[in-house]
């Protein structure tokens, strides 16, 4: 809790990954991938309830091994391809306050971005909390050599510019973009649930440093960002 605002953390993990067959639950520098999103909850000061949702039976498992609640398990209907992380928020949201539990925001962790920095959840926290201008934050990474500038796509046989942002030829010279990477999703329940959505119209920034802009799809992905928290440490 913070200011008295109470804060729910909720980490998604389906058990049907299909690019990386259980994902969620592959070992990362030590851990499974999961426990990094838990344990990165757990230091925050302000966070007062983990819940992990999922469908999997191993997956709530592993979550219940490293701290985590899962009080019910998803629907098989929102472990799909193509269900989205609202539906999930909502769902949880809906079933916690059924049983008499509400919450004034919720955090969203997702577990392919495992890359926290252990003060990242509180700072976001106070910021958002503390500016009554916003009604969310989103983690955003500075965008390097795939700036939407240099883009291609090819039609036919031929090679065209992507969008209509003029080609600059000096990366320094281009304005400054960014990526929501999935660090963390903060926002209040009552926008969540009137907007729908993590970018609502008042929406705070919360910028992330060049080693934190990783996410993890593939077996190439766990390679790469194992080896960055050999470098940086992160929670530690």
């Amino acid at each position: 809790m913070y200011k008295n605002k109470k804060i729910l953390a909720l980490i998604p993990a389906r058990g049907g990954s299909k690019t990386l067959p259980r994902k969620n639950i592959l070992p990362l520098a030590g851990e499974s991938l999961i426990a990094w999103s838990i344990k990165a909850a757990f230091f925050s000061k302000f966070i007062d309830r983990v819940i992990v949702s999922t469908e999997d039976h191993e997956i709530a498992t592993v979550a219940k091994k490293n701290g985590a609640s899962v009080p019910f398990l998803r629907p098989n209907g929102l472990a799909q391809d193509n269900s989205t992380s609202i539906d999930v928020v909502i769902h949880t949201l809906d079933t916690l306050e059924e049983h008499g539990e509400s919450y004034d925001f919720v955090l969203l962790l997702e577990p392919t971005s495992p890359l926290r920095k252990k003060d990242d959840i509180d700072n976001a926290v106070r910021n958002l909390i503390d500016d009554d201008n916003f009604d969310a934050i989103v983690s955003l990474g500075q965008i390097q050599l795939e700036h939407p500038s240099y883009t291609k796509k090819i039609t036919g046989k031929f090679v065209s510019s992507f969008t209509d942002a003029p080609s600059i030829s000096r990366r320094q010279d281009n304005n400054k973009v960014y990526f929501p990477y999935g660090v963390l999703y903060m926002i209040k329940t009552t926008t969540l649930y009137k907007e729908r959505t993590f970018y609502p119209k008042k929406l705070m920034p919360y910028l992330i440093e060049r080693w934190q802009n990783y996410e993890i799809d593939d077996g190439l992905d766990f390679f790469i960002v194992e080896n960055i928290m050999k470098k940086y440490k992160p929670l530690t």
